[in-house]
């Protein structure tokens, strides 16, 4: 016998069709002596549906206090689909109970739209199973201490599923999508990407963070927080998936494990700034203040103490970065301040990257034999990100990947 956390994602229960198959497939654990819990999002594009809404109704980004009613709106998605697979699943003769976040008290912190879990109370759950009850939680959602609904973010019931698994303890937590697994590369972009069969938390942490939507990052930090294993698997198709793990592979890891790429990118470039203490500071401050996230940053000193200095931002915030930006232009004394919105980033991810030189240079190689050209440069200890243009973005992906042999035919 078992103990599984298994989460459906909005693909997984966007029709009755469908709920009936992950009533089925629960039910078949449960029959088989296994303990599940199970985790849902809301129907497939119900989310969106609430979100347009909302923002229909505000007529611009939500204040604080429209923040907390907007939480209350959205989180309205899983209601449904909670009730639908409950009922499916007491249907085919396998009791269950629906569970909304601040039922189970999942208790989080106050910031509405992008709380954070604090703690979880698993003594209801757990007495659903003693009496053979199949619990059917809401993702996304959980309660503040004033007991005000709160969500975590698009895309994060994957966190709530890894966080109700290590407050049980679970064997396993299952992550089903629409998706067999976690890839090589995007199949759509690579024809010859594979299947992973493991993948460490750390690479996994960085392919969620740099474009890979298989799995949302926050989930990934849980599992490298509290050693949660946790399996990725299609929800329309028998298979292994691939297990994200904190464990160390027995043998030697490959150099490069995946290639993530995104397009969601811009670059604003300020050109001609002194170049003196405190002038980034005096360049970022006012971005962030205004909540938009930066990624990636290069300096570059040029003649007579000046220097251009260039960063990226998602293309949603574009606009509005350089607006800020050019707000204060005249107070850095900057000669200019350029953009492009149409750029992507290709980064490849591997721990073997630890004990191996040379990467880069192979990378590099890769992208020149093509022809295309590095626009920026960011590494870290597990892996090496370049920004390049838009139009070259499917070639540089397939490059990297036949450069560091990742192909299924390359391992055949």
């Amino acid at each position: 016998m078992a103990f599984y956390v298994q989460k459906f994602g909005g693909t997984s229960v966007g029709s009755v069709e469908r709920i009936d198959a992950v009533a089925n497939r629960v039910a078949g654990f449960v029959r088989g002596g296994d303990r599940v819990v199970v985790v849902v999002s809301a129907m497939s594009g119900e989310t969106n549906r609430l979100e347009a809404l909302g923002g229909e109704v505000l007529r611009g980004h939500p204040s604080e206090t429209q923040a907390r009613e907007m939480d209350v709106l959205l989180s309205a998605g899983e209601q449904a689909s909670i009730a639908l697979v409950a009922m499916a699943l007491t249907r085919q003769g396998c009791p269950a109970r629906s569970y909304l976040g601040d039922q189970v008290r999942i208790r989080t912190d106050a910031n509405h739209m992008k709380a954070r879990i604090e703690s979880i109370d698993t003594e209801c759950l757990l007495a659903d199973l003693d009496r053979g009850v199949t619990p059917v939680v809401a993702g996304f959602q959980g309660m503040n201490e004033s007991g005000d609904i709160t969500t975590f973010g698009r895309g994060a019931s994957d966190t709530t599923a890894v966080a109700v698994a290590a407050a049980l303890g679970v064997d396993e937590c299952r992550i089903y999508t629409d998706v067999p697994g976690v890839f090589t590369a995007d199949p759509r972009i690579v024809p010859d990407a594979r299947r992973l069969d493991s993948v460490t938390f750390e690479e996994m942490l960085e392919l969620a963070s740099l474009g890979s939507k298989v799995l949302h990052a926050r989930s990934v930090e849980f599992v490298g927080k509290y050693g949660v294993p946790m399996r990725v698997l299609s929800s329309f198709e028998e298979g292994l998936g691939t297990l994200v793990t904190t464990e160390d592979q027995d043998m030697e890891q490959p150099v490069v494990s995946a290639i993530a790429h995104t397009r969601d990118e811009a670059k604003l470039t300020v050109q001609g700034v002194p170049d003196v203490p405190g002038v980034a500071s005096r360049i970022l401050g006012p971005v962030g203040e205004a909540s938009i996230e930066v990624d990636m940053i290069v300096q570059n000193v040029g003649a007579d103490g000046l220097a251009d200095f260039t960063f990226t931002v998602r293309r949603a915030d574009y606009e509005r970065a350089r607006e800020i930006v050019e707000s204060v232009q005249g107070e850095l004394e900057a000669r200019a301040v350029t953009g492009d919105d149409r750029i992507a980033k290709v980064s490849a991810v591997g721990v073997g990257m630890r004990s191996h030189a040379g990467v880069a240079t192979r990378m590099f190689d890769a992208l020149a034999a093509k022809n295309i050209n590095i626009l920026m440069i960011s590494t870290s200890e597990i892996k090496i990100s370049v920004v390049v243009d838009e139009h070259s973005l499917e070639a540089a992906v397939n490059a990297i990947h036949d450069a560091f042999e990742l192909g299924a035919d390359a391992t055949a």
